[in-house]
């Protein structure tokens, strides 16, 4: 739509033939893009959404009254054009902060999609292309699960690759399945499992104004309601929707603006779940770690560093340290302690474009794995 990329596509829609349950997660910056407000009201107040209409280029953050006009006049265009109520009609942008959107582009690229919409694989691999920014590559995946008897696909796309930190980025995410689940389960599901996927990346620290997951279920495959969160039914969807959300996560971190390599911390051992949250995060956060797994250095007591002023109490007596690979694995620390590795081996492990690190605190049986990447 020429927004402001001039060589690349730059919009994307998702409309369903029939109404979906819609639910979704938003941004905890307190100063909050036009779309994040506008998407709330749809998510909150409607029953139902339809279509999701994505910009990339302009953000649409800080633009007030305006901005919330531009919202409402996509929204409009695609009323116009599918008769879909205008707040049963989701939007977000991603790019430049500041910046008012070219609404005639906008409104001209509806125009353009809406003839174009196609259920193939091609086209939802085309639009994720189109929500892209400074990524380097589309981020995509889907899962096939089985139902009480029927095939549900639980399918989604993200974009993010700076201004990337806990409790949501400057990433919007959109997961879309035929499952016929409840509104209320829709939106429990997604809020829960947020928490241990999107909620546990970190690229460079900033929170970002746009923030948006959204995840959509029209129904079609037309597998009993699912309407109680006891239920085997339940429990298989948000195990298909934690595969998704897990794997988009992780192509997200791992395509930090820079980075060379996904770091991945794993915590576990941990006496609560708060614990190993806590330090798992600290350390893919430490800005002296991730130059040092830049540096394929095994350099643990940056590691061990960042664990103990995570504010989580724990014995730094008693911590074993691995590090992973496709190379293999190592220990780096026992109780404590160095256990006199081999720094080639060490370097051969951490030369990998996925590396974990993985402390065992040994103080009871839970885990927490957060994602992040190197600095170069």
């Amino acid at each position: 739509a020429g927004i402001k990329y001039k060589d690349r596509t730059d919009m994307a829609m998702i409309y369903s033939e029939v109404p979906c349950a819609v639910a979704g997660t938003f941004t905890t910056n307190i100063v909050k893009a036009a779309p994040v407000k506008w998407d709330q009201h749809v998510v909150y107040d409607s029953k139902k959404a339809q279509a999701v209409i994505v910009n990339a280029g302009i953000a649409n953050a800080c633009t007030g009254e305006e901005g919330m006009g531009y919202c409402k006049a996509t929204a409009e265009k695609v009323n116009k054009l599918l008769q879909i109520p205008t707040d049963e009609v989701l939007v977000a942008s991603t790019g430049v902060i500041g910046m008012q959107l070219p609404i005639d582009r906008i409104c001209a690229g509806v125009e353009t999609m809406v003839p174009q919409l196609n259920g193939d694989i091609e086209s939802g691999h085309n639009a994720a292309l189109a929500i892209m920014t400074t990524d380097t590559h589309e981020k995509e995946v889907a899962v096939e699960i089985e139902l009480s008897g029927k095939t549900v696909t639980i399918g989604g796309m993200c974009k993010g690759s700076g201004m990337i930190h806990p409790n949501m980025c400057t990433m919007l995410g959109f997961i879309t399945t035929d499952a016929a689940i409840t509104k209320e389960l829709l939106q429990k599901a997604l809020s829960d499992d947020i928490k241990d996927t999107f909620n546990m990346i970190s690229v460079d620290g900033d929170t970002s104004t746009n923030d948006t997951v959204l995840l959509l279920a029209n129904g079609m495959a037309e597998n009993p309601v699912i309407d109680d969160e006891n239920s085997p039914e339940y429990a298989e969807f948000k195990k298909a929707l934690n595969y998704v959300n897990t794997e988009l996560s992780k192509k997200i971190a791992g395509d930090g603006e820079g980075a060379t390599c996904l770091f991945e911390v794993k915590v576990i051992g941990a006496e609560s779940k708060e614990q190993a949250v806590t330090l798992s995060k600290s350390v893919v956060m430490s800005t002296l770690t991730k130059a040092a797994i830049y540096g394929h250095d095994a350099n643990w007591g940056r590691i061990l560093c960042a664990m103990g002023y995570s504010g989580a109490q724990f014995d730094p007596e008693k911590v074993d340290l691995y590090f992973e690979s496709k190379a293999g694995k190592l220990k780096i620390i026992e109780n404590g302690v160095s256990t006199g590795y081999s720094e080639e081996v060490a370097t051969k492990i951490l030369s990998e474009d996925h590396v974990t690190a993985i402390a065992d605190v040994k103080m009871g049986d839970c885990t927490a794995t957060a994602w992040g990447c190197d600095l170069t």
